[in-house]
């Protein structure tokens, strides 16, 4: 019987294993073969990695299938470490382990003294368990502080002098991690930042299963399953991964960032946590989301953002949270049923983007809240286009501007605020007050719902800002829409995005 068991077996010996017919097979040669066999099965290998299915999962399909070890080189937040948590779905559902063994022997191979012991006392009695692959995943932080005795192991002079035996003798070896990792998926995440002569420490294991304690070396066949992570070597100046060591990872996979808004959103739907009450509470339109993405898109090509650090997906994730939670804080103050997510609730995710973006010296001189709004309003102006005309369209080109009533409503003197925490029905008075702002939503989006025509006239007002149609100017509970020229004569409405090519 080959090592197929998907219940935990009844059987508690290493006689009643050899009975049954079961088949020891290697971690690489397991992972295979699962592996085989769900993609004969056409069944999904990585479920709920989303955008990889064309680039990263065929990578990483090859790797297992050629057995290798294997290194993924991405930014922040692409999914690394959950692709290798994941492996652990093509394991064996049950292996059998020596009973009281520290490195997980296989009762047909044992690699320590207390294993190839046991069998050699007790012959088919030797007493067995059965290990879940869930506990066959050992995660390690690379991190500058991390030792040779933290990694593989250490002498252990206590153990030494209670069981009066030499320091070269292996049961004197307190094992490190990886040893105590045997027959599992072994991951060390940001293996840059692991010091060089720790790297070199792990050469002999991948190639030879050797290991060497000071100075004391002996043969330890460990059967691993490596998997390394790691940022481009560019990415930071901590450190890099060792060339030798490079050398022994046989696949290096490059991961990538959504390539697509619908990806994006696909991922921060299935990622975000939000609590049942407040799903029901807030309607979110797909303009929202679809900005919310482009945030993280503008950012990853921004000259205020670090490219090399990364945006993580995990920006929008945390902004889509904080914008819903902005919605719902609204619902709470002002007593009401529900809600549907508006343009000035993406003001609300400025802290969000602020703890998830590195920014450079240009950023850290204009400051993160000032970069963060900037990047807002720059993806406004970039779906803009897609929604309603292109306003540099009409400066250059002697057409009707379906902008010009509102445009001139402004520049007669008029201003309006648009408050965070605006009541409903304050909130569509105040748009409905604009002169041209309804007729124009109507021309373009007929039978829509009042509340996403109220949505669309927010967001061509936020456009027309983008566009330097209108001023745009932060004020401490919402934003004020006046002439794009009355801050000119007035150094109380100096707009606060000064500097920035959109408003």
């Amino acid at each position: 019987m080959k090592n197929t068991m998907k219940n935990k077996p009844h059987i508690n010996t290493f006689g009643e294993l050899k009975e049954s017919g079961y088949i020891s097979l290697p971690i690489k040669d397991e992972l295979r073969k699962n592996l085989i066999q769900r993609i004969q099965a056409k069944e999904n290998v990585f479920e709920g990695i989303l955008g990889y299915e064309k680039t990263v999962i065929p990578e990483i399909q090859r790797a297992i299938l050629s057995r290798h070890n294997i290194n993924l080189l991405g930014l922040r937040g692409q999914a690394k470490t959950r692709i290798a948590r994941q492996m652990t779905e093509l394991l064996d559902e049950y292996v059998p382990v020596i009973e009281g063994s520290e490195t997980n022997d296989d009762p047909f191979g044992p690699v320590s003294f207390h294993g190839r012991e046991m069998i050699a006392l007790h012959g088919d009695a030797t007493p067995i368990r059965w290990m879940h692959r869930s506990d066959r995943f050992v995660e390690k932080l690379a991190t500058p502080d991390v030792t040779v005795a933290d990694l593989i192991g250490d002498i252990d002079p206590i153990k030494a002098a209670n069981m009066k035996i030499s320091y070269a003798d292996e049961r004197a070896i307190h094992f490190g991690l990886i040893p105590r990792s045997n027959r599992c998926i072994f991951v060390i995440n940001e293996l840059p930042d692991l010091q060089a002569r720790i790297q070199v420490a792990l050469f002999n294991i991948l190639q030879e299963g050797d290991i060497q304690i000071r100075g004391f070396r002996m043969r330890l066949p460990l059967d691993l399953q490596f998997v390394f992570t790691a940022n481009p070597e560019d990415y930071t100046n901590r450190g890099s991964i060792v060339t030798p060591l490079k050398d022994r990872i046989q696949s290096q996979i490059v991961t990538h960032y959504p390539k697509s808004i619908e990806i994006a959103k696909t991922i921060t739907r299935q990622e975000a946590r939000l609590p049942k009450a407040q799903q029901e509470l807030v309607k979110v339109p797909e303009l929202i989301r679809d900005l919310i993405e482009q945030v993280s898109f503008e950012a990853r090509t921004s000259e205020y953002v670090d490219a090399k650090s990364g945006v993580s997906a995990r920006l929008s994730i945390s902004a889509f949270e904080n914008m819903v939670s902005s919605a719902e804080r609204r619902v709470l103050i002002n007593g009401e049923k529900s809600t549907t997510a508006r343009i000035s609730d993406l003001w609300g995710m400025v802290s969000a983007i602020n703890g998830k973006i590195e920014l450079v010296y240009e950023g850290e001189q204009e400051g993160p809240v000032n970069v963060a709004q900037f990047l807002i309003a720059t993806a406004i102006r970039s779906l803009f286009v897609n929604y309603f005309p292109d306003p540099e369209r009409f400066k250059r080109k002697k057409e009707t501007n379906p902008y010009e009533a509102i445009v001139n409503w402004f520049n007669s003197n008029n201003e309006l605020d648009l408050l965070m925490d605006e009541p409903a029905k304050e909130y569509a008075r105040k748009l409905k007050s604009v002169d041209g702002l309804s007729a124009l939503v109507d021309v373009y989006y007929k039978s829509l719902p009042e509340t996403e025509r109220l949505l669309l006239m927010e967001f061509v007002l936020y456009g027309l800002a983008s566009f330097s149609q209108l001023n745009r100017i932060a004020i401490d509970s919402g934003m004020l829409f006046k002439d794009l020229f009355s801050s000119v004569f007035s150094a109380e409405d100096e707009d606060e995005d000064e500097g920035f090519s959109a408003n």
